[in-house]
């Protein structure tokens, strides 16, 4: 399918303000510019409140004073760039949808603390989650994680690992396997926003080239056991068609799937990598939020 014309006009825009690809930044302008798209949302929740979740700085979305169930989210950006205030409308429309809390995660950024740092943060954070949940307002046997991109990667990474029971993950366009080899990887190398040549970036930083780490199921969660992925809980994997991460997204999915794990996998045709982060600009990406806020309702209810 040809490019979403909402998406291709974007694509124009960005292409004409003439910023160097993010390979050739450095990682303070690579993070200055991310900060610079940031959407100032205008949804209003009962509370929005930042919190320790066991010394990983956190923040608090609740939709109703009421109980309810925590959607721990992991916010996307190579695992380099990114922040609470840069997925901050993001948080506060899957609490609104999902009719959910949702526990977003600060996790340490690279090059300052790489591998396995984030994912360290990203478990213990929702081992903290699990344990003061009287004290966040939501049910502990409700539990799930959610993140885009890098946040997929460590969503899917704690389902594996986290040590947490959790009712439900949520990936989408996750990194899963740090080999990067995959046709989508090829197709999409060039042109599509998040580029081949930025993804190669953003594991060098994460990494420091450390080939080494690739088969670690904590970095390439397609790299985990059978057996340690058919203990994981149902999933709804979101994709793109646009985007080099589409090919592993799919395959992380299907092995879930043929495992035994209750699976969604939807492909937004048409679409580039970060589009559920643009739902004020994209139609599609306020589908994307709403169905992965569906998903959050349908898993995350009362019995």
């Amino acid at each position: 399918m040809a490019l979403h014309q909402q998406t291709a006009q974007l694509l124009a825009f960005l292409s004409s303000l003439g910023n160097p690809p993010l390979s050739e930044q450095s990682v303070d302008q690579a993070r200055a510019g991310y900060a610079a798209m940031r959407t100032i949302s205008t949804v209003e929740l009962p509370e929005v409140r930042d919190v320790d979740a066991g010394g990983v700085p956190a923040r608090l979305y609740r939709p109703t004073l009421e109980r309810t169930g925590l959607c721990v989210y992991f916010h996307g950006g190579g695992f380099v760039i990114g922040d609470l205030d840069s997925h901050d409308d993001v948080c506060r429309k899957l609490a609104t949808t999902s009719g959910h809390a949702v526990l977003a995660v600060d996790y340490r950024l690279a090059p300052e603390h790489r591998f396995p740092a984030a994912v360290e943060d990203a478990v213990n954070a929702t081992r903290w989650a699990h344990a003061h949940a009287s004290q966040l307002g939501v049910d502990p046997d409700r539990l799930a994680v959610a993140g885009d991109s890098a946040g997929g990667n460590l969503a899917a990474v704690v389902a594996l690992f986290g040590g947490v029971t959790l009712k439900f993950q949520l990936l989408i366009y996750p990194v899963t396997d740090a080999q990067s080899d995959t046709q989508s990887y090829v197709d999409n190398a060039n042109g599509y926003f998040l580029t081949a040549d930025s993804m190669r970036w953003f594991f060098q930083h994460y990494t420091d080239g450390d080939q080494s780490v690739i088969g670690d199921a904590r970095l390439s969660p397609l790299r985990a056991s059978d057996a340690e992925l058919a203990a994981t809980p149902p999933a709804a994997v979101i994709t793109a068609e646009y985007d080099p991460l589409r090919d592993e997204g799919e395959q992380y999915a299907a092995r879930l799937a043929e495992l035994g794990v209750p699976t969604s996998l939807t492909r937004f045709q048409g679409q580039i990598h970060a589009f559920f982060s643009m739902s004020e600009l994209l139609d599609d990406g306020a589908a994307a939020i709403a169905l992965a806020g569906a998903h959050l309702a349908k898993n995350l209810k009362a019995n």
